[in-house]
């Protein structure tokens, strides 16, 4: 099973491939997905589509795992992470790849044992479970990992239970 995590947002995307083989996760991939400031919201969001559409004709993922939306006290900042979910979703329908959301606590207690780790212990979790040199860096691609390990973890228990 081959996972594409995403850590949606319209300045910054993160981005991780985990596969699980033979019982282990690998990271295939790990980055962020930048776009500038200045530039009109719709380009954003075409950068962030093709990006996104060469990662799945790259690693032609079995699913995409995504962040879900956290409306926290800045709702601008909610609606273009909204957006970006959006598109990466739209990516994935055109390939026919099925999309799974989990909410941060999910994914913070899926790879930290708790819904309330800080981000270090994130990144430093993320580094132990996939056996890498380092943490992943910058955060947005830790948090990307550390969503599609949650998924590759959930997923197999999730068919069990369904039958």
């Amino acid at each position: 099973m081959i996972v594409l995590g995403i850590d949606p947002g319209l300045a910054n995307t993160g981005y991780g491939v985990v596969a699980r083989r033979g019982g282990r996760l690998l990271a295939l991939d790990g980055g962020c997905i930048e776009t500038p400031a200045g530039l009109v919201a719709e380009r954003r969001l075409a950068a962030i589509h093709e990006r996104i559409c060469a990662l799945l004709d790259e690693h032609a993922p079995d699913a995409v795992a995504l962040e879900e939306l956290y409306f926290g006290a800045n709702a601008r900042s909610a609606f273009a992470v909204g957006q970006a979910r959006g598109v990466v979703m739209l990516a994935a329908g055109q390939r026919g790849i099925a999309c799974a959301g989990y909410t941060p606590q999910q994914v913070k207690g899926a790879v930290c044992g708790t819904g309330r780790a800080a981000k270090e212990q994130v990144g430093r979790m993320v580094q132990a479970l996939l056996s890498l040199p380092a943490p992943p860096s910058p955060d947005h691609a830790a948090d990307a990992l550390a969503v599609a390990i949650c998924h590759a973890n959930h997923a197999p228990l999730a068919l069990a239970i369904a039958g």
